[in-house]
């Protein structure tokens, strides 16, 4: 394909779309789909053509609209209504939506909606919506991830022609200057790691996207994967010719299948399409992609576990140096990019460093996005702007608890991150100040507790879950690990004591100092940060002077007065 072509081909997708009197998108992500999204969306399109007005009105799939908790979610764009979110959809209320509303729009009748459909509608004007700036998730909720001309329509592919006119060392250079940072978890310059990866000399590079999204209650990039796989493509070709590179890896963990699916499927309409292949976009470079499937490790994140499990070989890490810029995968020079900074480097390609250096804070530019879920009022999916306040985002995006209940704190960075209670809900979203606080970004899960949740139960499940996950080939994680978790279920179960507290302090300090990866390194933030901020719940739960547990537990011995 020509790089003209492009604008061929969105111009006939945006015709074609014109023809439509209105335009149903419908949340297809794995949540929706599990509460019957598609099924619903089969039933519609029967509908519509029993009643002749198929041809008038579009069905679109999307990926995840964010508002989790509603779903199913189908948003209504037509002539004749302003625009409408349709909430908690069932079958019985999809035929009811098209029989009285979308079938006479088609047709250009305006009705009212019946009070019952009324009642599962929602303002776009929630502050969940307006606060959002969304820069990653911008097609989500607009346009389908199974066509490659619906994304050629709304701009995709750009960046990449834009970066296919610069040298590498400018895009680079562009790239730095977008203050762009990997949001994996590190938080690392995107345009340095390009840039270290460029210099290496080698006639085979490889580029990795991590798809390997492995903290508990995140689902941030499975559903970048799922609603824009173009996208994360395009970032990946943008990537691989800023630094030299002729292959691609999507590594995916296998418990997304349909992100898999929707990757593969976008893969081959960009192969076919002459995107991807011999000849990029009739420039002369090859490229191409494949897909390596994970099997659930959560050490797999870390980059060099990662680049042995591709190779097919048990995941554990290696020390570095070497960095995987200088001997990675198959031992030639390596760049991996997790799937939310590919989405990025897309947009920024196209729009401009400026135009993301302009958002955030000094150090974290640009937006970020988090799976909030928990003891939240709305949870799913949110975008919003380095910089914006916990207390915004927990209880005036997402509605704090919904119930009576306070919320207590908020677990941010998965496994690896840390409690931050919410005295501290006014500090600024950045890489800087969540550490300040004992925490991390990480990939961008958000946990919400309330005040009946223990910080001791959760601290002890994340340690059980980094214990579990260690892959034993440093001795400080394996066995560090498994000495901390012993110390806590001791306190947890009402035997510990102030000098466990001390020790668990110097077990946790060492396995941050001397464990071989991150996974070892972070594994005690939540014990740590607990500690730092709920002494008194450890102090509850710690054995009285007198022998007797906390709240009446049992020795065993006969002095509880129950046994």
């Amino acid at each position: 394909m020509k790089p003209a072509d492009l604008d061929v081909r969105s111009a006939t997708e945006q015709a074609k779309q014109a023809v439509f009197a209105v335009r149903l998108v419908c949340c297809a992500s794995t949540g929706c789909n599990s509460s019957g999204s598609m099924s619903i969306q089969d039933a519609m399109k029967k509908q519509l053509k029993a009643a002749g007005v198929d041809t008038l009105v579009q069905i679109v799939p999307t990926g995840c609209m964010g508002l989790c908790s509603k779903g199913p979610l189908i948003y209504m764009n037509s002539k004749t209504h302003p625009d409408i979110l349709f909430t908690e959809i069932t079958a019985e209320l999809a035929e009811k939506l098209l029989a009285e509303v979308v079938i006479p729009s088609a047709k250009g009748v305006k009705n009212e909606l019946p009070p019952l459909l009324a009642k599962h509608t929602l303002s776009l004007d929630l502050p969940f919506f307006t606060k959002q700036v969304k820069v990653v998730l911008e097609n989500n909720g607009r346009v389908n991830p199974e066509s490659i001309d619906d994304f050629i329509a709304h701009d995709g592919y750009k960046g990449l022609r834009r970066a296919l006119e610069m040298t590498p060392e400018e895009v680079c250079v562009e790239m730095k200057a977008s203050g762009l940072r990997g949001r994996g978890g590190a938080g690392f310059m995107t345009g340095v790691k390009w840039d270290m990866t460029r210099k290496v000399v080698g006639d085979n590079k490889y580029i990795i996207c991590n798809g390997d999204e492995g903290d508990p209650g995140a689902f941030m990039d499975r559903s970048v994967l799922e609603g824009d796989p173009h996208a994360v493509i395009e970032g990946m070709l943008i990537a691989a010719h800023a630094v030299g590179a002729n292959r691609g890896m999507f590594y995916i963990r296998a418990e997304y299948p349909l992100a898999v699916e929707r990757v593969e499927k976008a893969l081959r309409h960009a192969r076919a399409a002459g995107i991807i292949g011999k000849n990029v976009l009739e420039t002369g470079w090859a490229f191409d992609a494949e897909i390596r499937l994970g099997a659930g490790a959560f050490v797999c994140g870390e980059e060099t576990a990662l680049i042995a499990s591709c190779e097919g070989k048990r995941g554990t890490p290696r020390p570095r140096p070497p960095f995987p810029a200088v001997k990675g995968l198959w031992d030639l020079p390596t760049c991996i990019n997790n799937v939310e900074t590919l989405a990025n480097v897309t947009r920024i390609m196209r729009k401009g460093a400026a135009w993301y250096a302009a958002m955030g804070t000094e150090k974290s530019k640009g937006t970020k996005v988090f799976a909030v879920t928990g003891k939240i009022a709305n949870n799913g999916l949110i975008e919003v702007p380095m910089g914006i306040t916990l207390r915004e985002i927990v209880e005036d995006m997402c509605g704090g608890t919904g119930t009576d209940r306070t919320v207590k704190a908020i677990q941010t960075g998965g496994p690896s991150g840390g409690l931050i209670p919410a005295s501290k809900f006014d500090t600024p979203v950045s890489y800087e100040s969540l550490i300040e606080l004992g925490s991390m970004m990480g990939s961008g899960g958000m946990i919400v507790i309330d005040d009946s949740d223990s910080v001791v139960d959760l601290a002890r499940f994340y340690l059980e879950f980094c214990v579990d996950e260690s892959c034993g080939k440093c001795a400080p994680c394996r066995i560090g690990g498994k000495q901390l978790l012993t110390i806590l279920e001791r306190i947890a179960d009402g035997h510990g004591s102030e000098k466990d507290i001390d020790l668990a302090k110097r077990v946790a300090q060492a396995m941050k100092k001397a464990s071989l990866c991150g996974l070892g390194q972070t594994a005690p933030n939540p014990v740590l940060s607990s500690l730092r901020y709920f002494p008194e719940e450890f102090a509850e739960r710690m054995q009285k002077p007198g022998g007797e547990p906390v709240g009446g537990g049992c020795h065993g011995n006969g002095t509880c007065g129950k046994h």
